[in-house]
């Protein structure tokens, strides 16, 4: 077989297989949530972002911990950058596209218009520390290291908001437990242990998505860090997009845009810190054009959320940024 097809079967497989273990995770996650009368909001943003948040979580750690040179460093630069710009565009457009394919309405209701200015206010946080993060990329001085403490800090802010937020999740039937069909009430333990396993096979198969990634760019003649930027983010991110499909199908949307929004905290947050940790933290123009893109797409957002504008269509045009960055990156030759 030509190796460049069988990488991309392999790369279809494991997206496959990241899809299942999506179904038992977030079936799992749901009832985790009930179990520690977790609310609903706090489920998505911070049980679900969590774990969904690990596999580009590590795709940094490594990179810039273990990376023998400035390269290998600069890839999990590019990939600290890469995830927010991926789940402001392509995850939020995924669950525009998804209610659409479902011919989903979101109600106009009190309710929906509060979920949404509670999303604005993730976004209006997201850019004030992404507009931080930037900024600390075009500088250079010696104690830039010790201001990652203030983005884990700024994380811990942002998580001991939400777990203190209204415990709603029990108002919605959930489906029974998939490692325990039978049970109305499945115990503890095993729901941990079914999300926990899900958990583990989404991060394995999302580390092999990222390889198959890697065989692909010199193949396309991409350089590393425009490879950590561009295509890498779109498999460690493919569990929280793939997350949405799921939530979304099930009429779950509240849960889907939790998890995104409460993902793209983690990753304005605790990458960046692994990267002023132990690299210089200096942004080359490709990931500059990208954190420009990722701000203004989460700045449409803030603007239409706070505002109460409530449409699929919106959402789905959120691809619209991505495409932007890709003509961007393609015109000024930044690959």
């Amino acid at each position: 077989m030509n190796p460049l097809f069988l990488t991309i079967a392999l790369l279809l497989g494991s997206a496959v297989v990241i899809y299942l273990a999506c179904e038992f995770f977030v079936n799992g996650v749901e009832w985790v949530g009930r179990r520690f009368a977790v609310g609903e909001q706090a489920t998505g943003s911070i049980l679900a972002a969590f774990g969904t948040a690990l596999p580009e979580s590590v795709v940094t750690f490594v990179a810039v911990v273990f990376g023998a040179t400035a390269a290998q460093k600069q890839i999990g630069i590019g990939a600290a950058l890469g995830g927010p710009l991926v789940l402001s565009t392509i995850a939020y457009a995924t669950v525009g596209v998804v209610l659409i394919l479902c011919r989903t309405q979101l109600p106009k209701t009190a309710a929906i218009r509060a979920d949404f200015k509670n999303l604005s206010r993730d976004q209006g946080w997201f850019l004030a520390i992404f507009a931080a993060k930037i900024a600390l990329g075009v500088v250079a001085f010696a104690y830039k290291p010790w201001l990652g403490a203030l983005f884990l800090a700024a994380y811990g802010a942002y998580f001991w908001k939400e777990m203190r937020g209204e415990s709603d999740i029990q108002e919605e039937e959930l489906e029974p437990l998939k490692l325990t069909p039978g049970a109305a009430e499945p115990k503890t333990w095993v729901a941990v242990a079914q999300t926990l396993l899900a958990l583990v096979v989404i991060f394995l198969a999302s580390r092999f998505f990222v390889k198959q990634l890697d065989v692909l760019g010199p193949v396309l003649g991409i350089k590393p860090q425009l490879l950590a930027l561009l295509l890498s983010p779109i498999a460690t991110e493919l569990p929280e997009t793939l997350n949405a499909i799921i939530w979304v199908r099930q009429g779950k949307h509240r849960l889907a845009l939790a998890n995104i929004s409460g993902a793209m905290m983690i990753q304005a947050t605790v990458p960046t810190a692994l990267g002023l940790f132990f690299t210089p933290w200096i942004l080359d123009r490709s990931l500059l054009v990208g954190a420009g893109v990722t701000a203004a797409a989460v700045a449409a957002m803030f603007l239409a959320f706070r505002r109460g504008m409530i449409s699929r269509g919106f959402l789905a045009a959120m691809a619209g940024f991505y495409a932007l960055f890709v003509v961007l990156v393609a015109a000024l030759r930044l690959y």
